[in-house]
């Protein structure tokens, strides 16, 4: 079955986030052969930055991404949100895409 989750909270300061990534992992969990897309827009964009460095015992959004690709979802990020955020578009193995205008 196919899945697409849409993020659009910032990675912190919130846990909708957070909670929408712990739905992905526990539906790549269930279904082995599940299709997971999830679309980062407005200040979710901001999930996908490198190098994110939180307090010991912490969530960490950026090792929740990577599970994500790990399990063979895919995560796409809103080209426009990230301009307008002043983001650079940084590639996590190549496996985050850039998408165009929403």
């Amino acid at each position: 079955m196919k899945h697409l989750i849409l993020l659009n909270d910032p990675p912190y300061g919130t846990e909708r986030s957070f909670n929408g990534l712990r739905m992905t992992h526990a539906l790549a969990k269930q279904d082995d052969e599940a299709e997971i897309t999830v679309f980062l827009m407005a200040d979710a964009a901001q999930c996908a930055k490198a190098g994110q460095k939180t307090p010991e015992g912490f969530y960490n959004i950026e090792r929740m991404l990577r599970r994500v690709l790990s399990a063979g979802g895919r995560v796409l990020i809103c080209g426009t949100c990230m301009d307008a955020r002043g983001r650079e578009w940084t590639k996590h193995g190549g496996h985050l895409r850039r998408c165009g205008p929403c």
